[in-house]
């Protein structure tokens, strides 16, 4: 069985995952303490079947994790029917107001600024993480949740360091980090919030706050549309980026045809998926493709091994720019199905779009340098050069 600290393993996971599913749909993974779904049928039956469930069990020891716990406890992601039903409809309702649309056109702007900027700093090479990918979804959520231009440079170590506590294994300074950014960013947020009540805009958090949310909801909800809008939407850009400048040939079928891009999308989710693992737990007695797992046993769906899956995906080790169908499941399925994926769609259409039109000759400068985690599957560094 695989170990997810294997730098060779991290390096491409697929192939392995390629031998376990030729060896079938459910594995028990005893170094990750619970069984693992491989193929594309088993992984969707995991993240949609009603006897698995979201059940958030507080880090420990829970005193020195009150932040972190708080937050989780009252997530979206981290809650099962009613409580998910009632929150979901509220932050639905909030999002219904239009704000994804609203934003689409400065998405547009904002990716077209950053990849001018990039240009401009290709005299040798860049980094397209740090020009385009970090901060596009950043300046995105920010102008979501109505933060100001001089707090949004906290947002990313935030984040960066609060995801880390879904890694396996995690250091003791880490899980530390992990904390004091959860307090840091939960306080910034209930700020943001009591400022909103007073003086209503016309963000989300405005809306949040009128809807049928406690105040730790809201903090909640505010901290999980960053760390979920930010990680996905950076790897994404990031492992797409690098899988298209490794297929020239498609990288040239969008510039020949930039209407490719809404499929590009998809595939780019598919081929190097950002999130590699989602974890449910058993409610009840439950059986996953033959394989049975007892009332508090944990399964996690394999995502990225579901999107390579044959029997689903013709030449699934292929990149195709224009596949059709694509029915990854890198935006979950479900009730927990993703409730940002069409503002993540339209960031990454926006930067490709942006790169296409303003770098066509772009190319790797450098070999990109790997983020040593299993779970969230991303680059430290992509530098580009023109």
């Amino acid at each position: 069985m695989f170990d997810p600290n294997d730098p060779v393993f991290l390096a491409n996971p697929y192939p392995e995952f390629a031998r376990l599913r030729s060896a079938g749909e459910v594995h028990r993974h005893d170094s990750l303490g619970m069984a693992i779904a491989v193929s594309h049928s088993a992984a969707s039956a995991v993240l949609r079947h009603r006897g698995l469930g979201r059940i958030w069990t507080d880090a420990s020891p829970p005193e020195r994790f009150v932040s972190f716990n708080l937050l989780h406890r009252n997530s979206l992601l981290e809650n099962e029917p009613p409580a998910h039903t009632r929150l979901r409809r509220s932050i639905s309702s909030a999002f219904g107001r239009g704000h994804v649309e609203r934003l689409r056109p400065t998405v547009a702007e904002i990716a077209a600024g950053m990849v001018a900027d990039l240009a401009e700093a290709m005299d040798d090479d860049a980094d397209l993480l740090e020009h385009l990918a970090q901060p596009l979804p950043v300046a995105v959520i920010a102008e979501l949740l109505g933060v100001s231009e001089a707090d949004r440079s906290r947002l990313v170590s935030w984040s960066n360091a609060i995801v880390k506590m879904y890694e396996y294994g995690l250091p003791t300074a880490q899980q530390d980090a992990a904390e004091r950014a959860a307090g840091e960013f939960a306080g910034h947020l209930r700020e943001l919030a009591d400022d909103r009540r007073r003086h209503p805009g016309e963000d989300l958090v405005s809306d949040l706050v009128r809807a049928d949310l406690t105040g730790d909801e809201v903090v909640a909800t505010g901290v999980l549309l960053l760390m979920a809008g930010h990680e996905a939407t950076v790897n994404v850009i990031g492992n797409g980026v690098r899988a298209l400048l490794r297929h020239p040939g498609q990288w040239q079928r969008l510039l020949d045809d930039p209407a490719l891009v809404e499929t590009a999308v998809e595939e780019l989710i598919r081929y190097d998926a950002p999130l590699q693992l989602f974890e449910r737990t058993a409610t009840e007695d439950v059986e996953i493709a033959g394989f049975h797992l007892a009332k508090g046993e944990k399964i996690a769906a394999l995502l990225g091994a579901a999107a390579r899956d044959p029997a689903v995906f013709e030449a699934p080790d292929t990149l195709d720019v224009g596949r059709s169908p694509n029915p990854h499941i890198g935006f979950g399925a479900g009730i927990h199905y993703c409730i940002g994926a069409p503002l993540a769609r339209i960031e990454i259409a926006a930067a490709l779009h942006a790169l296409i039109a303003r770098l066509p000759g772009l190319r790797l400068a450098d070999e990109p340098q790997r983020r040593p985690e299993f779970v969230i599957r991303g680059l430290v560094t992509l530098p580009v050069s023109a």
